[in-house]
């Protein structure tokens, strides 16, 4: 099976090589890489195209945009102008984070996933992260939740669920729209990923708005949000996080942002909320 990764960088160049070595070491290796450098101000696109000197597969394609970090919509972005320099000549298609190492088996493994059942439609490993100088779960998530910085998708499923959405929440409506049309979601604990940029450690008040807003735009309802909002605020270990999250609901309610889902998509999705809550109280 084929596979290519578009990586979103901006401002990497203390983890970019890393990556990408993590990535030429592989056991089976990618048909494409595309970095996307999205407005960096530092090295990124010089390690970038080192790279690509040496190894034909990867591109280097240098995009534009405001240096606001805005979670969700901006990374989005930059991976939509990474998709303009593909064909569709692939089987799965990956979207990863400029700051990650893979163990070298990681997409071989993927790979026998999607091979053993045709009804995978997405599959991804975990990421950990360095405590005291071990590498520690990076537990933001339930385990059944592939984490944004390491998405592997079946091309069938991909194009199904319309690809990713620019906006906050384009990771967990991907698995909802996946559920929502049958295909499966695996996550494997054999694979561990090592984060070297903790998720969310530069998001400020104006992104953590923005979870609530995902909140709305999933179709969530204020009661589950106000659950999912308890429990990402204390496994962050910042309780506070709670209100911002509730706050940017209330915002995103009042100004009728554009959904994520259809009203069908969002009652599938309430339903699948409940009865994953109902299995965790029971």
């Amino acid at each position: 099976m084929k596979y290519y990764v578009i990586i979103p960088a901006y401002n990497e160049e203390a983890f970019m090589a890393l990556t990408l070595q993590s990535l030429v070491e592989q056991t089976v290796l990618p048909t494409k890489i595309v970095v996307v450098n999205d407005n960096s101000t530092d090295k990124t696109p010089e390690i970038v195209s080192e790279f690509a000197s040496k190894y034909p597969f990867i591109t280097l394609v240098n995009k534009k945009s405001d240096a606001i970090h805005l979670p969700g919509s901006k990374v989005i972005q930059a991976f939509h102008e990474g998709e303009k320099n593909i064909d569709d000549n692939y089987d799965i298609i990956v979207k990863v984070d400029a700051d990650l190492i893979f163990p070298n088996n990681y997409f071989e493994t993927i790979i026998k996933h999607f091979q053993l059942d045709e009804k995978i439609g997405m599959v991804g490993g975990f990421c950990y992260i360095e405590k005291n100088g071990n590498w520690v779960l990076e537990n933001l998530t339930d385990k059944d939740h592939i984490r944004g910085a390491l998405k592997a998708y079946r091309k069938e499923t991909f194009k199904q669920i319309g690809g990713l959405k620019p906006q906050m929440g384009w990771d967990t409506v991907d698995e909802l729209l996946c559920k929502f049309y049958n295909w499966k979601v695996v996550t494997d604990e054999s694979l561990h990923v090592k984060h070297l940029k903790p998720t969310g450690a530069s998001y400020n008040q104006a992104a953590r708005f923005k979870q609530g807003e995902a909140f709305y735009t999933l179709g969530y309802g204020f009661f589950i949000t106000a659950v999912a909002s308890l429990k990402l605020a204390m496994r962050k270990g910042k309780p506070l996080l709670f209100l911002d999250y509730i706050k940017g609901f209330w915002k995103a309610k009042r100004e009728n942002k554009t959904m994520l889902v259809t009203p069908e998509q969002a009652k599938f999705v309430r339903n699948y909320r409940w009865k994953k809550m109902k299995e965790k109280l029971f």
